[in-house]
């Protein structure tokens, strides 16, 4: 147990570029807190002590404002940051490497026993406010975004946003290839676009340079059955008839 809490101190000062030093860690970070309490908590509950297991668990609840049933499996350097208004659930599983931010809940959806909480792999990270519901898996090094509201398994990799949560940037490789082609090609360089993001002016942006791709093939098309009937093409950005080829 104390080999844990030092690996998720010494984990830490990786995630977080404001902690300065182990004192101030073990003195002011409340995500510590919770977690030696809840070391503590699960020890106890694991060796059949419910109720004492409960106590201590209310306890670090009542000075952190971080709820974790004493049930919970939590693996190794995870961190919770800031920590305010956490709830992690009785049979929530949580792999290495992990970090959630305040507001979090790792919570239910039904009153039925059994697994009912959703289970981490491995290098998940959780932004604020998001809410992970019932006995779904977040594949390892998945990122789920702020006020995020998760209800379906998560892929390894993945980020997920939004209410529902979707998985952002799932289109193609090629896709995104032909978009940057277009946007180059007719002068335009979307700078302040954040990439993977459901961001509604960046879906027009790139619904617009489909169409826009999407005209240049019919067009090519049509110039390519005129030039077989001989008939001249004369079309801006369009090659001659001897040099024509699909786009």
């Amino acid at each position: 147990m104390f080999d844990q809490l030092k690996e998720d101190i010494q984990s830490i000062f990786v995630r977080d570029p404001a902690a300065r030093n182990t004192l101030e860690l073990l003195t002011t970070y409340p995500g510590v807190h919770a977690m030696i309490v809840h070391r503590a908590s699960h020890w106890l509950w694991l060796r059949g002590c419910k109720l004492a297991a409960r106590m201590v668990s209310h306890f670090g609840r009542f000075i952190t404002g971080i709820e974790i049933h004493p049930g919970a499996t939590i693996g190794r350097r995870f961190f919770i940051d800031h920590g305010m208004g956490v709830v992690i659930g009785e049979t929530a599983e949580i792999g290495d490497d992990c970090t959630l931010y305040h507001g979090v809940t790792l919570g239910g959806t039904t009153w039925n026993k059994g697994k009912r909480h959703p289970t981490l792999r491995n290098g998940v990270v959780i932004g604020a406010g998001a809410k992970v519901l019932g006995p779904i898996i977040i594949g390892e090094n998945a990122r789920v975004g702020s006020n995020a509201v998760v209800v379906k398994d998560v892929p390894d990799g993945a980020t997920v946003v939004g209410i529902p949560g979707r998985i952002a940037g799932s289109e193609t490789t090629a896709r995104k290839t032909e978009r940057e082609e277009t946007a180059r090609r007719i002068g335009f360089d979307a700078y302040g676009q954040v990439k993977d993001l459901n961001d509604p002016l960046a879906q027009a942006v790139d619904a617009l340079l489909d169409h826009a791709r999407g005209l240049e093939k019919q067009i090519a098309t049509l110039a390519e059955a005129l030039c077989k009937q001989g008939i001249k093409v004369d079309l801006p950005d369009v090659p001659p008839c001897a040099d024509l080829k699909q786009p």
